[in-house]
């Protein structure tokens, strides 16, 4: 799913999307440009340096995929883009 990013993810919002993303066994990468990150690492979610207006693809693998994008969405940090 493709997601478009409202507020800046930085140390707060990016430690509440990791803690959303490690609910889940699923896989869950995130893919800006050539990065491809673990959601559930906290760095390689900084290392994004996720800001509004970027879009991103949210990938899972395996899985309940609607229930992890529906979490995602819930956090207020992405809209479907």
């Amino acid at each position: 799913m493709k997601l478009k990013v409202l507020k800046p993810v930085f140390a707060e919002t990016a430690s509440q999307l990791v803690n959303t993303a490690s609910r889940f066994e699923e896989t869950i990468l995130l893919k800006k440009e050539h990065w491809v990150v673990d959601a559930k690492s906290l760095l390689g979610v900084l290392a994004l340096s996720l800001q509004p207006d970027q879009t991103l693809e949210l990938d899972v693998k395996g899985g309940h995929s609607s229930a992890v994008n529906a979490a995602f969405l819930s956090l207020g940090l992405f809209e479907e883009a």
